[in-house]
């Protein structure tokens, strides 16, 4: 499946979480990750989500669709990070 990944954490937990979703996904911004994800593989990420969250205060928000292609993507300005689905 299609994960578009954003999260809203306090600053001292924000390396941790940044590194975890470098783990499973590609990086486009601040906090905003995106990628294909096995069913699984979304579970792992989530459990170790919360390992690392604090949930009375930070937030994780995931967008799930079957593929990429469902999902239309427009970008204003420079995208900070370009994926590229090219092998």
């Amino acid at each position: 499946m299609y994960i578009i990944l954003v999260y809203d954490i306090e600053e001292k937990r924000v390396s941790k979480m940044l590194k975890l979703c470098r783990r499973y996904l590609h990086w486009i911004q601040n906090s905003v990750f995106e990628g294909e994800l096995s069913p699984v593989q979304l579970k792992e990420l989530i459990f170790e989500a919360e390992l690392i969250m604090d949930t009375r205060k930070d937030s994780l928000i995931i967008f799930k669709t079957r593929q990429e292609k469902w999902l239309e993507k427009q970008v204003i300005g420079r995208e900070k990070n370009e994926i590229d689905n090219m092998l």
